[in-house]
């Protein structure tokens, strides 16, 4: 009897275990409409556009940036404008982009033009990821010579670490994500 103390903290580890598993699934999938309607628009893989949301906001459609960066794909307004004005939606003000529909919408398009941009590597994946990441003028930097078309010398020449991890991190969700989203109903 020394130890009946030990099941109702044991119990309690498990409520609250189980409490955040459920949060956890619930915020893994609380954006799984918008992502699939933004990529099936722009057809872009669901699962990439998943793996992106998930690595930058992490399913917030509120969240911040420290540049400027808003909601759940961290799209700036000027990348979201052109796609308002692509789209002829007009003009876009920025707590448009905590819309979960406009941001997405805006974030996949930007990224199937990424994807196209870099069509001719062998795997344009790292690159476009880079690009969303970091920006045009350092992908420039770092697909000189054969890494222009050669995807893990592109990733060996990132002289960025916090952009390297990021490409890394994404590529590792995109591969958890692809086998299961969108989920059989869905495709």
């Amino acid at each position: 009897m020394k130890f009946r103390w030990l099941i109702p903290v044991l119990l309690l580890a498990l409520l609250a275990g189980a409490t955040w598993l459920g949060y956890y699934q619930w915020r893994d999938h609380s954006q799984d409409a918008v992502i699939l309607a933004a990529a099936k628009r722009y057809n872009v893989e669901p699962a990439l556009v998943k793996a992106i949301v998930w690595r930058e906001s992490w399913f917030n459609p509120r969240a911040l940036g420290r540049h400027g960066e808003r909601g759940l794909m961290q799209i700036r307004v000027t990348a979201a404008q052109e796609w308002a004005d692509a789209e002829r939606v007009g003009q876009l003000v920025p707590e448009h982009l905590l819309d979960p529909s406009t941001n997405t919408l805006a974030g996949t398009r930007y990224l199937a033009q990424l994807l196209k941009r870099y069509a001719r590597t062998d795997n344009p994946l790292p690159y476009a990821i880079a690009d969303y990441n970091a920006g045009r003028s350092n992908v420039l930097r770092w697909n000189k010579g054969p890494a222009g078309t050669n995807s893990t010398l592109f990733l060996a020449q990132m002289d960025f670490p916090s952009t390297k991890k990021y490409v890394q991190v994404v590529l590792k969700r995109y591969a958890h994500y692809r086998p299961i989203f969108p989920p059989p109903d869905h495709s």
